[in-house]
């Protein structure tokens, strides 16, 4: 299955308009934003689980990384909350569900292969630094390496940034809105560019607070030849 599998070219996906998609799993459903591979797969998606949903104790070869959108997500290391930013590394291992229900929005196979370094952050009791560089906007570091940076945005109403994306980006809207380009994107939209990218960004009259990673990018081919071997 190939889901926006072009990472040569800029997609915008505002993904409270998809129709929830049904897993194998029995109360477990999906909104696909990218994808490369069937049940295996290199694969960006926001997930929903039922009240009472889980799935059977596996083995993430590829790794896991996952925002916790609405509700409380909950497995043998803990129960993390709307807001929880999680990193589980290749070869870690969970047996994930819901007793409420949740919403999360997860990437698959998008780790180096040799990490090892797990990450539980819950982003709602961080401290934001002001940008060195753009007036009236706030970051939140949530995890760098010498392959990717990961962070929260936090724009004042109308605040303007403009960001050189070398290695490519995502964004993922958590709150309020922003402009790029002809497009709007609102909570739960999904924005991604390629490598060598310029974004110029413009936060909407409420502001917004974005999930934003960088420089992953370069490693797209290299990820979905995992996927395929593994």
């Amino acid at each position: 299955m190939k889901i926006a599998a072009d990472f040569s070219k800029r997609v915008v996906v505002h993904s409270e308009t998809l129709p929830w998609v049904a897993s194998p799993m029995a109360g477990v459903d999906r909104r696909a934003l990218d994808r490369v591979g069937d049940e295996v797969a290199r694969a960006t998606t926001i997930v929903r689980y039922a009240p009472g949903s889980e799935f059977s104790p596996h083995v993430h070869t590829g790794g896991e990384e996952f925002v916790v959108l609405e509700g409380v997500f909950q497995d043998e290391h803990g129960d993390f909350v709307a807001g929880s930013y999680i990193r589980n590394p290749p070869q870690s291992k969970h047996k994930p569900g819901s007793e409420n229900g949740c919403v999360i929005f997860v990437k698959l196979w998008q780790f180096q292969p040799d990490d090892r370094a797990h990450v539980r952050l819950q982003t709602n009791l961080m401290q934001s630094t002001a940008h060195p560089s753009f007036k009236n906007v706030a970051v939140t570091p949530l995890y760098k390496d010498d392959f990717e940076d990961v962070s929260l945005l936090h724009f004042k109403p109308n605040a303007c940034m403009v960001i050189n994306a070398k290695g490519g980006a995502e964004f993922l809207v958590l709150e309020g809105s922003f402009d790029e380009q002809a497009d709007t994107l609102v909570k739960n939209s999904w924005l991604r560019v390629p490598i060598n990218s310029s974004v110029n960004v413009k936060a909407g009259s409420n502001g917004a607070k974005v999930w934003l990673k960088t420089g992953h990018l370069t490693d797209v081919e290299n990820q979905i030849s995992r996927v395929q071997n593994a």
